[in-house]
């Protein structure tokens, strides 16, 4: 009698959810959704090519072999990541560490909740017209009184106690309250001990100038390696989850490190932060930086679209091209091509350069440029992309081995090798001769490496009606 009591329970639970298929098999409907088009990238159709030397290796180096190989679509920066761009990257990490310091100073002095209310503020100089005080800038999770069920159940089990190696772990930061940056606008003398913490010592200065430390600009971000995990027959899902935390400001002193006897200087003093520089690649950063840049720029997307409470699925995660996905873009949809334009010669018909790279011996201005050039110089390739051959050389997350090409595979090839910290690096530079830029030339560095001529582009997992560049016109 319980059995059949049940069974009508059950029964009249799955005919009463109001459902108007009808008994059919129609689904699970999703919202509607549309492949959005990320800001500066261009769609690479996906398909398969020829990759590598399909002409005399004039080197003889012998680690690229032509194969057959299938990529699938993606979306690819048009331009190498300008100084500029690393920059807002640069100037969110800062504006973020200062945040969570000013919040956990005024934790500290007991300026939560509300508008940061508790202790009182230090007192101000009479006729001084500065407002406010660190207690502005207290984490903004702590007032019960605007905290939703589920906010105050993450918070009472969760972000109030943190984790081991982060007490403050998950807490939110006060976004809504501009930071004050000339120091006659400091509200107190907490907000200028914060500060000053980021600055470098007054010892160290010189000139009268004083600059941010940017040792202490640093990024943490946590990713989930899939290949272990695919691989694992057993094991805990946080086994594969990994943390990272790397300084992100570029290395300037590559300029000068690169090249013995030489008078570069100037570049090390103003390539990255004078805004004469600014739609010029970035240089300088290793191939772990640039690694953060992608989970930044990931996470940067992702933050806007949840703020705006949009109707769309979070953005697929910017990364560093595979060497096959480099290749097949440098290529533009010519087969077995030398250059991004074709070739064979690295001039045109009129005797103009067609790339950044050092045409001479000791000559590196003969095509009209001493170092790098603006990322969108020269002309595009057919997928509209600039630079793919020359200016700088650009990171791949594929690490290297000679002879990789002969046991990858034929759909999608990479070799993600976690422990090989030599990576593939493509394109050639300003200061590389024309071999260096062919579209087949490989070449590698170590990941932890920051060179003056290597920089890099991101690309995105394509969604949406497959497109093939093999496809039938």
């Amino acid at each position: 009698m319980k059995k059949i009591i049940a069974f009508v329970a059950l029964s009249s639970l799955l005919f009463s959810c109001g459902s108007s298929d009808k008994g059919e098999l129609v689904g699970v409907k999703g919202k509607k959704w549309n492949p959005e088009k990320p800001f500066g990238m261009s769609l690479i159709p996906g398909g398969a090519f020829i990759m590598g030397k399909s002409d005399d290796d004039l080197a003889n180096i012998g680690d690229a072999p032509t194969k057959t190989v299938t990529v699938r679509s993606f979306y690819m920066d048009e331009t190498e990541i300008t100084n500029s761009e690393y920059r807002q990257f640069v100037e969110w990490v800062k504006d973020s560490i200062i945040r969570v310091r000013l919040a956990i100073l005024a934790d500290e002095q007991g300026m939560t909740g509300a508008k940061g209310k508790g202790a009182k503020a230090a007192p101000q100089a009479k006729g001084s017209k500065v407002s406010g005080s660190i207690g502005d800038y207290a984490f903004n999770d702590a007032d019960p009184t605007k905290m939703t069920p589920y906010d105050k159940y993450m918070y009472e089990n969760y972000y109030s106690v943190g984790t081991d190696d982060n007490m403050y772990a998950g807490r939110k930061i006060n976004h809504k309250v501009k930071l004050k940056k000339g120091t006659g606008q400091y509200p107190d003398e907490f907000y200028t001990e914060v500060m000053d913490s980021m600055y470098i010592p007054i010892a160290e200065s010189y000139n009268g100038l004083r600059t941010i430390d940017v040792s202490k600009l640093k990024f943490r971000y946590s990713w989930m390696d899939i290949q272990a995990a695919a691989k694992a027959k057993v094991g805990k899902r946080s086994k594969f989850i990994k943390t990272e935390q790397y300084g992100i400001y570029p290395d300037t002193t590559a300029w000068i490190k690169d090249f013995a006897y030489s008078y570069n200087e100037p570049m090390h003093n103003d390539y990255f932060w004078h805004q004469a520089y600014s739609e010029y690649p970035v240089v300088g950063v290793s191939w772990k930086q640039a690694k953060a840049f992608c989970a930044w720029r990931t996470l940067n997307k992702n933050t806007y679209i949840k703020s705006k409470k949009k109707h769309m699925d979070q953005v697929n995660s910017f990364r560093l091209p595979t060497e096959a996905e480099w290749e097949y873009a440098a290529r533009g949809g010519l087969q077995s091509a030398t250059y991004p334009w074709g070739g064979p010669y690295a001039k045109s018909d009129r005797g103009c350069y067609l790339a950044n790279f050092k045409p001479n011996r000791g000559d590196y201005a003969a095509d009209g440029a001493l170092y790098t050039v603006e990322a969108k110089s020269y002309d595009p390739n057919g997928y509209n992309l600039y630079n793919m051959a020359g200016n700088v050389s650009e990171w791949t997350d594929s690490s290297y081995d000679p002879g990789a090409y002969e046991f990858v595979s034929t759909m999608n090839p990479n070799v993600p090798d976690n422990k090989n910290m030599r990576k593939v690096v493509r394109g050639g530079s300003w200061k590389d001769v024309a071999y260096m830029i062919q579209v087949s030339t490989r070449d590698h560095e170590y990941a932890d490496s920051a060179r003056s001529y290597i920089g890099f582009r991101t690309v995105q997992d394509y969604m949406g009606k497959q497109v093939t560049g093999n496809a039938q016109k």
